[in-house]
């Protein structure tokens, strides 16, 4: 009796304590905001809350990104049951544009020194110019949605939204200052020991406590899927896999049969578009690179000393610039990329273009065909039907006129398995007269 109320009050309480420990979810965002970023964070989020977790920490280190990735991004904070955490960190690190609305949007805002936050003003999408009123209408919608996340978590709003409208950048101490983060920490533990001797007041009006120092912690990597997915939505990346299926696609039209050319370009072009179809695309760039590859032909066909090759690598450098229309030059085709595959590219289809034209232009020299314009032997009397030796086999063979046994003759044409064929001296007047 004695023993199992032992184990009631002391052992059981213990055993519950340990199975029931949640934990601290960790997942370091290292990237461009995009379509990918946020079904990594989602996913995160979703995880702590099945876990029923203290607390998710985001260490954040970005350039910014897409405005509707970032939206599903806030939406999934806002709405998680889980407190969030974004540190942004390490030293040196940024969460500027579209991160520092996520940094804004977090229960717990903090960063590193030596980093820095801001710069969110909305930029066209490829960075042209806008009119003035669609300029003030994106400016107040961004705007607006800062507002929204900063004053619900109890920070400077107008400090805040001068980040959005003038492109205010601040270190980590002027972020303390202004009151646009909650903490400034050395470490991740040194930040957890400040949490702890303050409540959080969450979106949703609650407050909690954050006891953390200690928890143990678990890093969420990033899937197979979503490395290969965020490697391939590299611009860089999707371009060179649309160039380099573009040019197999082109070597297997002009040696038909050759299955591995096609095969390549049917598996790199899928990828691309896989990839362009989740970033911000500009189809009329589409169209400037398939139309680089019409001047290629071009060039290999009419032979303008260079002048259809020249437009044609500066059509396809053109649209390697202008295919993915972000708003950060981290998430554009960089002029290196698009110059290094274009001009190999122009030169390598200009050659194989070159190398088919040529050969289609030559003389059959095999089969039946191969026969015609040759000089055969007449072995009988062709009078005017006979036996010829041509390519060494004798072939039955019908002259123009009677040819004595000896006397070379000219293949004209194959019919069936007949030779029609003229003496060699008329030949040779004709060319004379």
């Amino acid at each position: 009796m004695r023993l199992s109320r032992f184990f009631v009050n002391l052992i059981l309480p213990f055993l519950l304590s340990v199975f029931s420990a949640a934990d601290v979810l960790k997942i370091v965002i290292d990237d461009t905001i995009q379509p990918v970023t946020a079904e990594r964070i989602e996913r995160a989020l979703d995880q702590a809350s099945a876990h029923k977790d203290d607390a998710v920490i985001i260490e954040l280190n970005t350039p910014g990104g897409l405005l509707d990735s970032t939206r599903e991004i806030i939406k999934k904070i806002l709405a998680s049951p889980v407190p969030v955490i974004i540190y942004v960190t390490p030293s040196g690190s940024r969460a500027a544009s579209a991160g520092f609305f996520i940094l804004e949007s977090a229960d717990v805002a903090a960063m590193a020194s030596g980093t820095n936050t801001g710069a969110a003003h909305p930029v066209t999408l490829g960075g042209g110019q806008m009119d003035s009123v669609m300029k003030e209408k994106i400016e107040n919608d961004t705007a607006a949605l800062m507002r929204s996340i900063v004053s619900k978590r109890g920070r400077n709003v107008d400090v805040a939204e001068m980040a959005v409208r003038r492109s205010k950048s601040f270190t980590d101490s002027a972020a303390l200052s202004q009151k646009l983060i909650d903490y400034v920490a050395a470490n991740e533990q040194d930040l957890f020991r400040q949490i702890a001797s303050k409540p959080v007041k969450r979106f949703d009006g609650q407050t909690v406590t954050l006891n953390l120092v200690g928890k143990p912690e678990r890093v969420l990597e990033a899937t197979l899927k979503e490395r290969i997915l965020s490697y391939i939505m590299d611009p860089n990346v999707a371009f060179i896999l649309l160039a380099i299926g573009a040019l197999a696609l082109y070597a297997e039209f002009n040696h038909p049969g050759a299955v591995i050319p096609g095969t390549v370009g049917v598996v790199f072009i899928l990828l691309a578009i896989f990839a362009l179809n989740l970033l911000p695309t500009r189809f009329a760039a589409v169209v400037l690179i398939l139309a680089s590859f019409v001047l290629f032909a071009l060039e290999a066909k009419f032979t303008t000393h260079g002048v259809l090759a020249i437009g044609g690598i500066t059509t396809l450098v053109i649209g390697g610039l202008l295919l993915v229309d972000a708003p950060i030059p981290e998430m554009r085709v960089k002029f290196a990329t698009a110059l290094a595959v274009s001009i190999p590219l122009g030169a390598i289809t200009v050659f194989l273009m070159s190398i088919a034209l040529r050969a289609r232009r030559n003389k059959v020299v095999t089969g039946a065909e191969g026969l015609v314009g040759e000089v055969a032997i007449a072995q009988t009397e062709l009078a005017p039907a006979g036996k010829v030796f041509v390519h060494g086999e004798l072939w039955d063979a019908v002259a123009s006129g009677n040819v004595p046994a000896g006397e070379k003759v000219i293949v004209r044409k194959v019919d069936g398995l007949h030779l029609q064929v003229e003496p060699a001296r008329s030949e040779q007047k004709v060319a004379i007269s």
